[in-house]
């Protein structure tokens, strides 16, 4: 009885914090609109637009491709 109610307890937990993420949709000056998971990040330096697409890899497009960034 003691494992059930901790498996539910890290159930409730990997609930919310799967909900504080939330997902993006970039749209690029070529007409292209790309599903983001989390925010994407602004490298300044390099100008370099880095996100998770849904498939869970890290990519990377130059910040002059994208014209907005929307959260969902």
């Amino acid at each position: 009885m003691r494992e059930l109610a901790s498996v539910a307890v890290l159930m409730l937990a990997v609930a919310t914090l799967s909900g504080c993420s939330s997902d993006y949709v970039m749209a690029t000056k070529d007409g292209q609109m790309i599903m983001t998971e989390g925010k994407p990040t602004i490298d300044k330096e390099t100008g370099l637009v880095k996100y998770v697409d849904q498939s869970g890899h890290e990519v990377q497009i130059n910040g002059d491709e994208v014209s907005t960034i929307i959260e969902r």
